[in-house]
Protein backbone atom coordinates (compact mmCIF):
# COMPACT_ATOMS: atom_id res chain seq x y z
CA UNK A 1 0.00 0.00 0.00
CA UNK A 2 1.59 3.18 -0.86
CA UNK A 3 2.57 5.52 1.89
CA UNK A 4 3.04 2.67 4.21
CA UNK A 5 6.56 1.78 5.99
CA UNK A 6 7.90 -0.97 7.17
CA UNK A 7 8.27 -1.09 11.35
CA UNK A 8 11.64 -0.76 11.66
CA UNK A 9 11.38 2.27 9.27
CA UNK A 10 8.71 4.55 11.91
CA UNK A 11 10.99 3.26 14.61
CA UNK A 12 13.57 5.30 13.15
CA UNK A 13 11.79 8.23 12.30
CA UNK A 14 10.42 8.45 15.95
CA UNK A 15 14.02 8.00 16.85
CA UNK A 16 15.56 10.86 14.68
CA UNK A 17 12.17 13.00 15.62
CA UNK A 18 12.48 12.46 19.67
CA UNK A 19 15.47 11.97 20.39
CA UNK A 20 17.30 13.79 17.48
CA UNK A 21 14.51 16.33 17.25
CA UNK A 22 14.40 16.41 13.34
CA UNK A 23 11.78 18.56 11.45
CA UNK A 24 9.43 17.07 9.06
CA UNK A 25 10.99 18.14 6.11
CA UNK A 26 14.11 17.07 7.58
CA UNK A 27 13.01 13.51 8.04
CA UNK A 28 11.53 13.26 4.88
CA UNK A 29 14.80 14.35 2.81
CA UNK A 30 16.66 12.24 5.11
CA UNK A 31 14.94 8.93 4.76
CA UNK A 32 14.09 10.01 0.59
CA UNK A 33 9.86 10.10 1.18
CA UNK A 34 6.87 12.07 0.77
CA UNK A 35 6.67 14.57 3.76
CA UNK A 36 3.19 13.49 3.99
CA UNK A 37 4.22 9.71 5.29
CA UNK A 38 6.88 11.27 7.08
CA UNK A 39 4.33 13.39 9.29
CA UNK A 40 2.55 11.04 9.43
CA UNK A 41 4.38 8.36 11.64
CA UNK A 42 6.47 10.94 13.40
CA UNK A 43 2.93 12.96 14.80
CA UNK A 44 1.44 9.66 15.73
CA UNK A 45 -0.03 9.37 19.06
CA UNK A 46 -2.16 5.86 19.13
CA UNK A 47 0.59 2.58 17.92
CA UNK A 48 -2.19 -0.01 18.74
CA UNK A 49 -1.45 -3.12 16.56
CA UNK A 50 -3.49 -3.24 13.77
CA UNK A 51 -5.68 -6.48 14.23
CA UNK A 52 -5.74 -8.95 11.22
CA UNK A 53 -8.19 -11.38 11.33
CA UNK A 54 -6.87 -14.15 8.75
CA UNK A 55 -8.99 -16.55 9.68
CA UNK A 56 -12.08 -15.01 9.23
CA UNK A 57 -11.02 -13.85 5.61
CA UNK A 58 -9.98 -17.72 4.69
CA UNK A 59 -12.39 -19.70 6.94
CA UNK A 60 -10.90 -22.53 4.72
CA UNK A 61 -7.17 -21.71 4.06
CA UNK A 62 -6.69 -20.10 7.43
CA UNK A 63 -5.30 -23.55 8.82
CA UNK A 64 -2.53 -23.31 5.86
CA UNK A 65 -1.69 -20.09 5.98
CA UNK A 66 1.67 -20.63 7.98
CA UNK A 67 2.79 -23.64 5.55
CA UNK A 68 2.17 -21.05 2.64
CA UNK A 69 4.39 -18.22 4.19
CA UNK A 70 7.23 -21.22 5.07
CA UNK A 71 7.51 -22.18 1.38
CA UNK A 72 7.47 -18.39 0.17
CA UNK A 73 9.85 -17.16 3.07
CA UNK A 74 12.22 -20.06 1.88
CA UNK A 75 11.71 -19.43 -1.88
CA UNK A 76 13.65 -15.91 -1.05
CA UNK A 77 16.79 -17.97 -0.93
CA UNK A 78 16.49 -19.44 -3.69
CA UNK A 79 16.56 -18.44 -7.91
CA UNK A 80 13.71 -17.23 -9.54
CA UNK A 81 12.87 -19.97 -11.67
CA UNK A 82 12.85 -22.32 -8.92
CA UNK A 83 10.79 -20.57 -6.43
CA UNK A 84 6.83 -21.72 -6.18
CA UNK A 85 4.09 -20.66 -8.58
CA UNK A 86 0.68 -19.93 -7.47
CA UNK A 87 -0.55 -22.45 -8.60
CA UNK A 88 2.50 -25.17 -7.63
CA UNK A 89 1.33 -24.05 -4.10
CA UNK A 90 -2.12 -24.52 -4.14
CA UNK A 91 -1.05 -28.16 -5.75
CA UNK A 92 1.66 -28.80 -2.95
CA UNK A 93 -1.37 -28.40 -0.39
CA UNK A 94 -3.75 -30.25 -1.81
CA UNK A 95 -1.36 -33.28 -2.66
CA UNK A 96 0.44 -33.07 0.38
CA UNK A 97 -1.69 -31.34 3.28
CA UNK A 98 -5.26 -32.40 2.40
CA UNK A 99 -6.34 -28.77 1.52
CA UNK A 100 -10.27 -29.36 -0.28
CA UNK A 101 -10.37 -25.40 -0.95
CA UNK A 102 -10.67 -23.68 -3.89
CA UNK A 103 -7.76 -22.90 -6.41
CA UNK A 104 -8.41 -18.61 -7.18
CA UNK A 105 -8.43 -18.20 -2.87
CA UNK A 106 -4.73 -20.18 -2.62
CA UNK A 107 -3.39 -17.94 -6.10
CA UNK A 108 -5.06 -14.99 -4.76
CA UNK A 109 -3.80 -15.11 -1.36
CA UNK A 110 -0.24 -16.23 -2.56
CA UNK A 111 -0.28 -12.90 -4.49
CA UNK A 112 -0.54 -10.85 -1.94
CA UNK A 113 1.78 -12.65 0.40
CA UNK A 114 4.62 -12.31 -2.27
CA UNK A 115 4.43 -9.07 -2.68
CA UNK A 116 4.64 -8.45 1.26
CA UNK A 117 7.46 -10.55 2.18
CA UNK A 118 9.60 -9.02 -0.83
CA UNK A 119 8.73 -5.52 0.26
CA UNK A 120 9.37 -6.59 3.87
CA UNK A 121 12.94 -8.34 3.30
CA UNK A 122 14.26 -5.87 1.38
CA UNK A 123 13.15 -2.41 3.90
CA UNK A 124 13.91 -4.95 7.14
CA UNK A 125 17.18 -5.76 5.97
CA UNK A 126 18.68 -2.56 4.00
CA UNK A 127 17.80 -0.60 7.11
CA UNK A 128 19.33 -1.67 10.25
CA UNK A 129 21.09 -4.58 9.23
CA UNK A 130 24.47 -4.29 7.68
CA UNK A 131 26.85 -7.71 6.83
CA UNK A 132 28.11 -9.08 10.34
CA UNK A 133 24.75 -8.76 12.24
CA UNK A 134 22.78 -11.57 13.46
CA UNK A 135 19.46 -12.03 15.39
CA UNK A 136 19.04 -14.38 18.33
CA UNK A 137 16.08 -16.20 19.30
CA UNK A 138 14.82 -19.78 20.90
CA UNK A 139 12.25 -22.59 19.35
CA UNK A 140 10.67 -25.49 20.72
CA UNK A 141 10.38 -28.64 18.78
CA UNK A 142 10.13 -32.89 18.93
CA UNK A 143 12.68 -35.44 18.74
CA UNK A 144 12.58 -38.88 19.17
CA UNK A 145 14.90 -39.86 21.71
CA UNK A 146 15.14 -43.60 23.10
CA UNK A 147 12.11 -44.56 21.45
CA UNK A 148 10.31 -41.40 22.75
CA UNK A 149 9.44 -38.79 21.98
CA UNK A 150 11.23 -35.68 23.48
CA UNK A 151 11.13 -31.93 23.67
CA UNK A 152 13.79 -29.97 22.82
CA UNK A 153 14.23 -26.29 22.36
CA UNK A 154 17.03 -24.72 20.00
CA UNK A 155 18.43 -21.45 19.93
CA UNK A 156 18.82 -19.90 16.45
CA UNK A 157 21.15 -17.67 15.25
CA UNK A 158 20.09 -15.60 11.51
CA UNK A 159 21.96 -13.37 9.41
CA UNK A 160 19.95 -11.04 7.50
CA UNK A 161 22.18 -9.40 5.39
CA UNK A 162 23.19 -12.88 4.11
CA UNK A 163 20.03 -14.92 4.97
CA UNK A 164 22.13 -17.73 6.42
CA UNK A 165 21.32 -19.02 9.83
CA UNK A 166 22.56 -21.89 12.49
CA UNK A 167 20.79 -23.66 15.46
CA UNK A 168 21.87 -25.64 18.70
CA UNK A 169 20.02 -27.90 20.47
CA UNK A 170 19.31 -27.96 23.83
CA UNK A 171 17.46 -29.07 26.30
CA UNK A 172 16.24 -26.47 28.70
CA UNK A 173 16.28 -22.52 27.79
CA UNK A 174 18.37 -21.43 31.24
CA UNK A 175 20.81 -19.65 31.15
CA UNK A 176 23.58 -22.45 31.36
CA UNK A 177 21.73 -23.80 28.01
CA UNK A 178 21.76 -20.01 26.84
CA UNK A 179 25.20 -19.33 26.71
CA UNK A 180 26.35 -22.89 25.82
CA UNK A 181 24.01 -22.69 22.70
CA UNK A 182 25.43 -19.37 21.72
CA UNK A 183 28.94 -20.55 22.03
CA UNK A 184 27.81 -23.61 19.97
CA UNK A 185 26.60 -20.88 17.66
CA UNK A 186 30.19 -19.11 17.36
CA UNK A 187 31.94 -22.41 16.75
CA UNK A 188 29.46 -23.16 13.56
CA UNK A 189 29.43 -19.61 12.54
CA UNK A 190 33.38 -19.50 12.54
CA UNK A 191 33.45 -16.11 14.37
CA UNK A 192 31.43 -13.73 16.79
CA UNK A 193 29.18 -10.84 14.91
CA UNK A 194 29.92 -7.81 15.58
CA UNK A 195 26.31 -7.16 16.94
CA UNK A 196 23.74 -9.56 18.32
CA UNK A 197 20.19 -8.67 18.71
CA UNK A 198 17.99 -10.57 21.27
CA UNK A 199 14.44 -10.16 23.54
CA UNK A 200 14.81 -9.38 27.11
CA UNK A 201 15.17 -13.43 28.00
CA UNK A 202 15.85 -13.30 31.39
CA UNK A 203 19.09 -15.23 31.15
CA UNK A 204 20.43 -12.12 29.49
CA UNK A 205 18.23 -9.41 31.64
CA UNK A 206 18.15 -8.78 34.79
CA UNK A 207 16.04 -5.54 34.97
CA UNK A 208 14.27 -3.22 31.95
CA UNK A 209 15.21 0.21 33.24
CA UNK A 210 13.89 3.42 31.25
CA UNK A 211 15.65 4.97 27.83
CA UNK A 212 16.58 1.39 26.81
CA UNK A 213 18.68 1.03 29.41
CA UNK A 214 18.98 -2.69 30.56
CA UNK A 215 20.85 -4.19 33.74
CA UNK A 216 22.42 -7.62 32.72
CA UNK A 217 22.88 -11.00 34.46
CA UNK A 218 26.57 -11.43 35.48
CA UNK A 219 26.77 -14.62 33.57
CA UNK A 220 25.98 -12.89 30.44
CA UNK A 221 27.75 -9.77 30.86
CA UNK A 222 30.90 -11.57 31.84
CA UNK A 223 29.96 -14.00 28.45
CA UNK A 224 29.47 -10.55 26.84
CA UNK A 225 33.24 -9.30 27.56
CA UNK A 226 34.73 -12.52 26.92
CA UNK A 227 33.57 -12.80 23.12
CA UNK A 228 33.31 -8.78 22.78
CA UNK A 229 30.41 -8.45 20.94
CA UNK A 230 27.64 -5.49 21.41
CA UNK A 231 24.48 -6.35 22.57
CA UNK A 232 21.12 -4.99 21.67
CA UNK A 233 18.04 -5.73 23.16
CA UNK A 234 14.45 -5.06 21.35
CA UNK A 235 11.94 -2.76 22.88
CA UNK A 236 9.04 -4.81 25.11
CA UNK A 237 6.68 -6.50 23.00
CA UNK A 238 8.46 -5.76 20.02
CA UNK A 239 9.71 -8.78 18.50
CA UNK A 240 9.72 -7.68 15.08
CA UNK A 241 12.29 -5.41 15.78
CA UNK A 242 14.16 -9.12 15.00
CA UNK A 243 11.73 -10.56 13.24
CA UNK A 244 14.27 -12.36 10.85
CA UNK A 245 15.43 -14.99 13.37
CA UNK A 246 11.90 -15.41 14.54
CA UNK A 247 11.01 -16.08 10.99
CA UNK A 248 13.95 -18.76 10.67
CA UNK A 249 12.47 -20.20 14.21
CA UNK A 250 9.54 -21.12 12.34
CA UNK A 251 10.86 -22.24 9.12
CA UNK A 252 13.69 -24.30 10.59
CA UNK A 253 11.13 -26.03 12.69
CA UNK A 254 8.95 -26.85 9.69
CA UNK A 255 11.80 -28.04 7.38
CA UNK A 256 14.65 -28.78 9.64
CA UNK A 257 12.69 -30.67 12.20
CA UNK A 258 10.14 -32.30 9.54
CA UNK A 259 10.17 -35.39 9.64
CA UNK A 260 10.81 -35.81 13.47
CA UNK A 261 14.47 -36.27 13.33
CA UNK A 262 15.84 -39.55 15.75
CA UNK A 263 18.42 -38.05 18.34
CA UNK A 264 20.88 -40.45 20.08
CA UNK A 265 22.91 -37.72 21.56
CA UNK A 266 23.07 -34.02 21.82
CA UNK A 267 26.42 -34.09 19.37
CA UNK A 268 24.39 -36.00 17.07
CA UNK A 269 22.06 -33.88 16.63
CA UNK A 270 23.42 -30.55 16.61
CA UNK A 271 25.53 -32.04 13.76
CA UNK A 272 22.51 -33.15 11.65
CA UNK A 273 21.39 -29.74 12.36
CA UNK A 274 24.72 -28.14 11.51
CA UNK A 275 24.46 -30.15 8.12
CA UNK A 276 21.14 -28.85 7.62
CA UNK A 277 22.85 -24.98 7.35
CA UNK A 278 25.42 -25.74 5.71
CA UNK A 279 23.12 -27.03 2.70
CA UNK A 280 20.56 -24.08 2.99
CA UNK A 281 23.84 -21.80 2.36
CA UNK A 282 24.19 -23.49 -1.08
CA UNK A 283 21.31 -21.33 -2.51
CA UNK A 284 21.50 -18.16 -4.13
CA UNK A 285 20.51 -15.03 -2.45
CA UNK A 286 17.73 -13.69 -3.76
CA UNK A 287 18.65 -10.14 -4.51
CA UNK A 288 22.37 -9.86 -3.78
CA UNK A 289 23.22 -13.30 -6.61
CA UNK A 290 25.77 -14.53 -4.96
CA UNK A 291 25.94 -18.02 -2.65
CA UNK A 292 24.58 -17.12 0.98
CA UNK A 293 27.75 -18.69 2.07
CA UNK A 294 29.98 -16.22 0.13
CA UNK A 295 27.70 -13.36 1.97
Amino acid sequence: MKGMLAMAQVDYINFLREEEGLSINSLAKRLGINWRTAKKYADRDDWSPDIRHRMKRYPILGPYLDIIDAWLTEDLSRKRKQRHTNIRIYQRLRDECDYTGGVRTVTGYVSERKKALMQDQKTYSDLIHPGGEAQVDFGTADVIYDGTWLQVKYLAMSFPYSNAAYLAVLPRENTTCFLEGLKQLFDQAGGVPRKLWFDNLSAAVAKIKGHGERDLTDMFRRFKLHYRFEAVFCNPRAGYEKGHVENKVGTSRRNWFVPVPVMTSWEQINNVMHQKALRAMDQEHYKHKQLVQSL
